[in-house]
């Protein structure tokens, strides 16, 4: 018996073509992270932000412990429309308040949730008067 392999067939004696040399594979195109996926932050998240950083801007609260300032947001594609409710002392400048207010909250929201601020609407809700505070310990209430 010959060990000559049949013409065509290949010469290892397996019968097996050999294997085809595969070509390099391109490496996938680099993503950016940001086009990887998508961050959304909540309405509320950005409201709360909005109620801190109004706390903030206001340097003392009115002396009678009012109410907290509280935010209503809402965001559409990257840009925040805030309401802020404060309740602030009388006679004060509210306008001066009101602005550092704006300027605060619009910064805080750029910077930590990196959305733009085009309008602060303020509601001053209620004045706390300044003047007409009882002394400490005594309240006294007309009937």
């Amino acid at each position: 018996m010959s060990s000559t392999p049949p013409k065509g067939a290949p010469p290892n004696g397996t019968g097996a073509a050999p294997p085809a040399a595969l070509p390099p594979r391109a490496a996938p195109p680099r993503v950016a992270p940001a086009d990887r996926g998508a961050t959304r932050i909540a309405d509320r998240v950005v409201a709360k932000i909005a109620a801190q950083a109004a706390r903030e801007a206001l340097a003392e609260p009115p002396a009678d412990r009012a109410a907290a300032p509280h935010a209503t947001v809402t965001v559409h594609h990257d840009i925040a429309r805030v309401r802020i409710s404060l309740e602030l002392d009388y006679p004060s400048d509210l306008g001066a308040q009101c602005a550092a207010v704006r300027r605060q909250v619009a910064l805080r929201i750029e910077e930590c949730a990196a959305m733009s601020v085009p309008e602060v609407d303020i509601d001053i809700e209620h004045l706390h008067p300044t003047h007409a505070r009882p002394a400490a310990g005594r309240d006294r209430r007309l009937r």
